[in-house]
């Protein structure tokens, strides 16, 4: 029970990374919100989970309304009297536009950045302020290895997820004495529903071999990195980025040709 009674928010958690992290909180004992532009989906995700013993509950967050950032906040701690975490989940790209530099249109990059950091600013805004009413908390941002290793395409996105690792780093500076850690995740391809739908089987294949450790993450051990940021043990830790990613960019490029040369000798 590593967040016993602790009140966490986490948001776009009604399904894969998102829905692990809530889960994974309300088993080690803390009282969770569902932030989410679908209520009726966080109903009956909160319900499933209290039924099986769970504490958690919807609150409205839609990423398209900034506004919606600052009443979120607002209606955990007015029923709460507090707020002790917040997970920054939301994020995404839309591959059909976040293309490579030539073929990416200005409006598409700048809706794309806005999208992934204009909700950490605003989540992350909205909670300090009430945490630093009440000594302190921890936030952590979702982020991606997007944000550390450049890809062939998803400009927008990258960019976006490296900006918050440095936003991640300044917050935690900016907060400290005021008793909030502020650390991020940054996974690599995670075994989603949306990676098995929308991904095919030869990409998947391509792509873990380029993987050292040969595997997917699970949305739960992006789950276990949030809970330890979250929790207690991670008191003397702040602007920190944790990749869970199977060892994704630290080889050498030609990391897959290399081990299938190695097998074939």
């Amino acid at each position: 029970m590593r967040l016993q009674d602790k009140v966490i928010v986490v948001t776009a958690a009604t399904r894969g990374i998102g829905a692990a992290i809530v889960k994974a909180c309300a088993e080690e004992g803390a009282l969770v919100y569902i932030g989410a532009r679908n209520m009726e989906k966080a109903q009956a995700e909160a319900d499933s989970m209290v039924a099986a013993g769970l504490r958690v509950k919807p609150v409205f967050n839609d990423a398209t309304q900034p506004e919606s950032y600052q009443s979120m906040i607002d209606t955990v701690v007015a029923a709460e009297g507090r707020i002790d975490g917040l997970v920054n989940n939301f994020g995404g790209t839309n591959p059909a536009q976040d293309k490579d530099l030539l073929s990416t249109a200005y409006g598409d990059f700048l809706a794309g950045v806005d999208a992934n950091v204009g909700s950490v600013f605003l989540g992350c805004q909205a909670a300090a302020r009430e945490m630093a009413k009440t000594g302190g908390g921890s936030i952590v941002n979702i982020s991606s290895i997007a944000g550390s290793v450049p890809d062939i395409s998803q400009i927008a996105y990258g960019a976006a997820k490296a900006a918050i690792n440095h936003m991640t780093k300044s917050m935690a500076v900016q907060l400290a004495r005021a008793g909030i850690r502020v650390n991020a995740v940054a996974p690599g391809m995670t075994a989603t529903d949306a990676v098995a739908d929308n991904l095919s089987d030869e990409f998947k294949h391509f792509f873990l071999r380029h993987i050292p450790l040969g595997r997917m993450a699970d949305p739960e051990h992006i789950a276990a990195a949030v809970v330890y940021f979250l929790g207690d043990e991670s008191a003397a830790t702040t602007g920190q980025l944790l990749e869970v990613a199977g060892g994704f960019g630290l080889a050498t490029p030609i990391y897959a040709d290399a081990m299938d040369a190695a097998v074939a000798r």
